[in-house]
């Protein structure tokens, strides 16, 4: 199971990290703390010496009930960091978190590796045909909505086979228009309820049948801290344990802030595999 990456194949069946950049003020965990070069470059370089295969880079924080950005300060706050990166650490893969299709297509030539788009098509109809044409990996996720209005839109005949339904349509769309590399997140805390999102993580292995990798965005959430009655700085320990559930149930990517332990929990889990009798 690879994926092409600027002509680099990505093998995802030893698990890998995606480690998180947000560039937006008001992201639920970590908004407004890389503002400035020096703190995107500390925090680029500390991920990628602890194991994060992926910087994901978003310039639109998808939190619930989130401010709209428009498409043009999406792009002042994306493209710069994306040259910067790239001229200090030049064999970085960077994915690019966004909806629309000129952020996506503007990043790809500016050195973006990877599309994650949380909204698998649904908020912009030029998302397919720009990633066909780039032929980069792309990511789906599932969501209900928009990140203003998904968590009233938190209903489901049946989770698992709704979702189930939901990306095998996605799927055989974006095969037609010849994107060859597809990654698949179900989208946990998008339009999810915390019941749901655990109710998912339980059936995580149903979608292996796709036969496509599976990434998963749980760190810090609040399907974490609510449980826990806690907040997402204390979200780690949680954060860790539902990793290692997420993994032993087949996730090929972890998508999270905290680099280093995300890594040894993959390692570890790795390690009871390689070992099992």
């Amino acid at each position: 199971m690879t994926i092409n990456c600027k002509g680099e194949l990505v093998d995802l069946k030893t698990p890998r990290v995606m480690g998180i950049l947000n560039l937006t003020p008001d992201s639920f965990f970590d908004g407004g703390k890389y503002k400035d070069e020096a703190s995107i470059l500390h925090q680029v370089e500390y991920m990628l010496n602890h194991g994060a295969t992926f910087i994901d880079m978003g310039a639109y924080s998808s939190r619930p009930g989130a401010e709209h950005v428009s498409e043009d300060e999406e792009l002042k706050r994306m493209v710069p960091v994306i040259d910067l990166i790239l001229k200090t650490f030049p064999d970085t893969l960077i994915s690019v978190d966004t909806f629309r299709s000129k952020v996506a297509e503007k990043s790809i030539e500016h050195g973006a590796a990877i599309i994650n788009d949380i909204a698998a098509g649904n908020l912009d109809d030029a998302m397919f045909d720009t990633v066909a044409k780039h032929q980069v990996p792309y990511i789906m996720m599932h969501m209900k909505g928009t990140p203003q209005s998904m968590q009233k839109e938190a209903v489901y005949e049946d989770l698992i086979n709704d979702l189930r339904f939901y990306f095998s349509k996605k799927i055989k769309e974006t095969t037609s228009k010849k994107i060859n590399d597809i990654i698949i997140d179900p989208g946990f805390g998008f339009a999810k309820t915390t019941g749901q999102n655990y109710t998912l993580l339980n059936h995580l292995d149903m979608f292996q049948t796709f036969g496509l990798p599976i990434l998963i965005g749980l760190s810090r959430k609040s399907m974490i801290y609510k449980v826990l009655e806690s907040s997402p700085k204390e979200a780690l320990n949680g954060t860790t344990a539902l990793h290692t559930i997420a993994l032993l149930k087949g996730a090929n990517i972890i998508r999270a802030h905290d680099v280093k332990e995300a890594t040894e929990c993959a390692k570890l889990v790795e390690a009871l595999k390689e070992n099992a009798l």
